[in-house]
């Protein structure tokens, strides 16, 4: 996990879990003796890509820094059922407190990945990029798009600060693409300018203008060949991404029209979280 940022992210991502599930202190975990010592292993009751690993880390770094967590997978690693992800060494109290918080992190992020990895494998071979969108669980936005990442999918921009993304109601608003694009890169030169269009001129406006990538928006498979082929001739190509309406029985034949990107929400939105179990030994 290389992202700075990212992980500067995961303290404070995790210190807001853990206020809201353990409050003013575990009433139940109380009930044990505090010198009481545990090892539990958890495990995944389902296949799935693996992601969380450090959110894990930091849930028992904070409940109890003394926990011992030892991983046998990591990030990126696809699991089978029943395999075991950790186990937990230290107080049997700490690891009952940071059970909850642990697991819905690393269930929700490989949830993320895994759906990630199921979509990625649908156009494996046709070259086009799977992207995300900020279709994002709040105060999860990194962390998802970490996960993306682990599924062997893309990242769209993480935010509305590293790239423009120009759509019909910033077009009226501006008067025009071509005064758009022209505003967008008078401004911010060095980030990347993409106009959402629904028709062949609105096409045609953007590449005239030199937007960096064009967003198709609703476009038939005919519809996406033929913006292939005109984006091809036009003097200031750009890079041509499909979006809206697309699920896993028209990804495949959309990624074979020849765009560069596919952008789908629900690599983020409608991902189900990982069965996963923890158990004392």
């Amino acid at each position: 996990m290389a992202n700075t940022q990212l992980l500067s992210d995961i303290p404070a991502t995790v210190r807001t879990a853990l206020t809201e599930d353990i409050g003013d202190g575990d009433i139940t975990a109380q009930l044990i003796p505090a010198e009481q010592q545990g090892k539990a292993r958890v495990i995944s009751r389902e296949e799935a890509v693996i992601c969380g690993v450090e959110w894990v880390n930091e849930v028992f770094r904070q409940v109890d820094e003394i926990v011992k967590v030892t991983w046998l997978v990591g990030d990126g690693d696809r699991v089978a059922a029943n395999q075991t992800l950790f186990e937990l060494e230290g107080s049997a109290r700490s690891l009952l407190t940071g059970e909850r918080s642990a697991l819905n992190f690393l269930q929700a992020l490989s949830g993320t990945a895994t759906i990630s990895a199921h979509y990625a494998s649908l156009v494996e071979g046709t070259g086009v990029k799977l992207l995300d969108t900020r279709k994002t669980i709040p105060g999860l936005r990194r962390a998802q798009k970490y996960a993306v990442s682990c599924g062997h999918c893309y990242n769209h921009r993480i935010g509305l600060y590293d790239a423009f993304l120009i759509k019909e109601n910033h077009i009226m608003a501006c008067g025009s693409i071509a005064n758009a694009v022209a505003t967008a890169k008078q401004n911010e030169p060095d980030k990347p300018v993409e106009v959402e269009v629904e028709s062949f001129d609105e096409l045609l406006q953007a590449l005239d203008a030199n937007a960096d990538i064009v967003m198709l928006d609703n476009f038939d498979h005919a519809g996406l060949r033929l913006a292939v082929q005109k984006n091809k001739q036009h003097p200031t190509p750009a890079k041509l991404e499909a979006s809206g309406g697309i699920d896993e029985t028209t990804l495949r034949s959309i990624a074979e029209t020849g765009v560069d990107y596919i952008s789908i929400g629900l690599l983020t939105k409608d991902c189900k979280a990982v069965d996963l179990s923890m158990r004392f030994v």
